[in-house]
């Protein structure tokens, strides 16, 4: 992992917390200089920010726990949500050497983004802001050519079956430019309509726009890491604002 703490800290502040998946992006994306930046300009609150490199198993780690993919991707999701709370977050509390007194925030990237969705949903007593960015929210329990039905998206699923609201805050964003595929032929990609779709399943559940969800859709965006690295800022400005 790469940990980005705050320097200078009179012992006095709010300073929190910050994970992110795929961990290994955040050096292209200059995350040090943008956090310089925000603080040099009293936009943010102290953050700790800890990048999770992506292991060989990324895409058996990453996904929804206990429910993999039609292809068995995921299938050690479960895993990883463990590795997060039960070694992860006591490990940094003290190696970090500071005290974490804030918000705790899970945001990832594509992949990384929906399982740091699934992990602070189903941990609401440890996370209150969940960050995604260009989210497959495609995640599906079949394959487009065997019956698929809207109804297989994972995600989608577990947020509908959840009985109660959890106290969480949400910012997910998307790029026009995210893909091609176009599914039900709306002439919307699918990226943004699936995102569009976990909105509305939020909204069921109570939960308000913007109060509680803010969705950021980045004309041009692509499915990369400049285009990720563009709109990080703004969701530490969002997610840790003064």
């Amino acid at each position: 992992m790469d940990v980005y703490a705050p320097e200078n800290l009179l012992g006095n502040e709010t300073v929190n917390l910050l994970l992110v998946n795929d961990g290994q992006d955040l050096s292209q994306m200059e995350l040090e200089d943008h956090i310089s930046t925000l603080y040099s300009k009293w936009k943010i609150e102290p953050v700790v920010v800890v990048g999770i490199k992506a292991g060989e198993e990324r895409l058996l780690e990453y996904g929804v726990a206990n429910r993999p993919d039609f292809k068995n991707r995921g299938s050690k999701a479960d895993l990883y949500t463990h590795f997060v709370l039960a070694e992860l977050l006591p490990f940094i509390e003290k190696q970090v050497g500071v005290v974490i007194n804030g918000k705790k925030a899970f945001a990832g990237f594509s992949l990384g983004g929906l399982t740091a969705f699934d992990i602070a949903w189903n941990h609401g007593d440890v996370f209150d802001i969940a960050g995604v960015f260009s989210g497959s929210f495609w995640w599906r329990k079949k394959d487009l050519s065997d019956g698929y039905t809207e109804d297989d998206r994972i995600l989608h699923e577990m947020i509908a079956e959840s009985s109660s609201k959890k106290n969480l805050k949400f910012w997910l964003m998307t790029g026009t430019d995210d893909e091609k595929a176009d599914r039900n032929q709306n002439f919307i990609i699918d990226s943004i309509d699936d995102t569009i779709d976990v909105i509305k399943e939020l909204m069921k559940k109570g939960y308000k726009r913007p109060e509680d969800i803010f969705y950021y859709e980045m004309v041009g965006g692509k499915h990369d890491v400049p285009t990720w690295g563009k709109a990080f800022p703004k969701f530490l400005e969002w997610a840790f604002a003064k």
